[in-house]
């Protein structure tokens, strides 16, 4: 799915191997997959993308062929800002002190995270189809509970929600797609596999769920310490989101993100939450336009 990349795998602080693909040349650019998927999600987007950028492409700590370790009691190795480290380390090792950053869905909470712990590092930010932690958190409705049911079922005692998740993987994820997505083509059988091998691994199912428990205890924490201090990511920074998604739908991206960002720019694209596999080619145009 990425024609002229190279994998390779690097170890990052805490004995956490990262699996990565890169490719191109030009520029350095950070791409994030979201839940439930891995780097692959990137395969319509990275191929052009590398004709002017170096492009990487990891998969997160705990998805994909990455390392999967147990959660804490805490859920603290599963914060974003253990998984920004992790990236910080990832491009360092690469040669990259600075990088241009583009994040989808989990990817995205990543990526916000990394740009308040790591502005040195980051030049542009692009953030797809999500509001922050805080917000999501805050919000509170009917609607958006019903929508973000997962934030709420992923996020209880081990091993309930990987039990039942476990008992049919596939079920559960052409759920996850069927649900998010405008576009159910925009997934080819042979993505979907791919997505399923590295999601059917328990370590996988269970290090997922950390990730949305870390969400709602240690991520939102430092969601509201940043926010009660005045913290704001001051980069060159972008926002996409589905017209069809329930960021579109339910939440306001540009007034909202103005808690954490200084000046957000940005636009819905025709789509739902899937934006790089749904409308690659306006996805595209609209980071190439920016980065």
């Amino acid at each position: 799915m990425f024609p002229g990349f190279s994998s390779q795998r690097i170890a990052v602080p805490g004995g956490i191997e990262i699996f990565l693909e890169t490719g191109g040349a030009g520029p350095p650019l950070l791409l994030l997959h979201g839940y439930p998927e891995t780097h692959a999600m990137w395969h319509k987007l990275a191929p052009a993308l590398a004709e002017k950028f170096t492009v990487v492409c990891p998969d997160l700590r705990g998805y994909g062929d990455s390392a999967k370790p147990p959660g804490e009691a805490d859920h603290a190795n599963y914060s974003k800002r253990a998984m920004a480290a992790d990236m910080v380390a990832v491009m360092a090792a690469l040669g990259h002190r600075q990088f241009l950053l583009a994040g989808h869905d989990r990817g995205a909470r990543v990526s916000y995270r990394l740009a308040l712990d790591h502005p040195q590092a980051v030049q542009k930010l692009a953030l797809l189809d999500i509001v922050s932690t805080k917000a999501a958190y805050e919000m509170n409705s009917m609607a958006l509970a019903a929508a973000y049911f997962h934030w709420y079922f992923l996020i209880q005692p081990a091993p309930f929600p990987e039990t039942l998740i476990g008992a049919d993987p596939k079920f559960y994820l052409d759920t996850i797609f069927r649900k998010w997505t405008s576009s159910p083509q925009a997934f080819p059988e042979p993505v979907l596999a791919e997505y399923l091998r590295a999601f059917r691994d328990p370590a996988c199912i269970h290090a997922t769920c950390e990730c949305y428990r870390a969400g709602a205890t240690v991520d939102l924490e430092n969601d509201r310490r940043d926010f009660a201090a005045g913290r704001k990511i001051t980069c060159p920074t972008l926002l996409l989101w589905g017209e069809g998604s329930v960021v579109g739908k339910l939440c306001k991206p540009l007034e909202t993100w103005r808690d954490f960002i200084e000046n957000p720019i940005g636009q819905a694209l025709p789509g739902g939450h899937f934006l790089p596999e749904e409308v690659p080619q306006q996805t595209l145009k609209a980071l190439l336009e920016f980065l």
